[in-house]
């Protein structure tokens, strides 16, 4: 997507060879005529899929999930990383590490918003690991569902993420790959 990479260019910068700090647009700041564009992109590469649910995990991936479910009609459910009090006991749940927090964190979602039977598209901002990823995966497969796609707005190509989603046989779509971070620049994939 190129107005995407534009902008990791324009305004990311590389902290060291494995972080992008892209906080002025995508996690902290966010550009919301960007996000629109990432929605309709993440849109015209799912059409045709069925999609029924967006499921993205708190909170950076809410931003990238709620425009595509926008151009998708489709309800956009985030899975928790700290269970509220207000949650009841009616959940799915698993553990999910964050590369870049250096933490594991217990991700919850109410049973209620995912029914079995739904046609889900995981959507969320970065991919190193996998790990976000096959979490949501695992929770919609606990709740008796589909995954249908899992899009990425940015992924760390150079990382195994990919490749482990592929090998647990999802369909990864991103819209930026980044090969490498070299010399304080990055270095997109083809």
């Amino acid at each position: 997507m190129k107005l995407l990479k534009e902008k990791i260019m324009s305004e990311g910068l590389v902290l060291n060879d494995a972080i992008l700090k892209v906080d002025s647009f995508l996690n902290h700041q966010i550009d919301p005529e960007l996000m629109m564009e990432i929605g309709k992109e993440f849109h015209r590469r799912f059409s045709g899929c069925g999609i029924t649910k967006i499921f993205t995990i708190e909170s950076s991936g809410i931003a990238c999930a709620l425009p595509a479910g926008l151009c998708m009609h489709v309800p956009v459910v985030f899975a928790r990383k700290q269970k509220s009090a207000l949650m009841s006991s009616e959940a799915y749940s698993t553990k999910v590490y964050s590369f870049t927090k250096k933490v594991t964190s217990d991700v919850t979602v109410l049973k209620k918003f995912l029914p079995a039977g739904e046609k889900i598209l995981i959507i969320d901002d970065f991919l190193a690991n996998g790990e976000a990823a096959l979490g949501l995966a695992n929770i919609v497969q606990q709740a008796g569902s589909e995954v249908v796609g899992i899009g990425i707005v940015i992924e760390k190509s150079f990382q195994p993420g990919r490749q482990r989603l592929i090998d647990a046989g999802f369909r990864v779509e991103s819209l930026a790959r980044v090969q490498a971070f070299k010399d304080g620049k990055v270095i997109f994939a083809e």
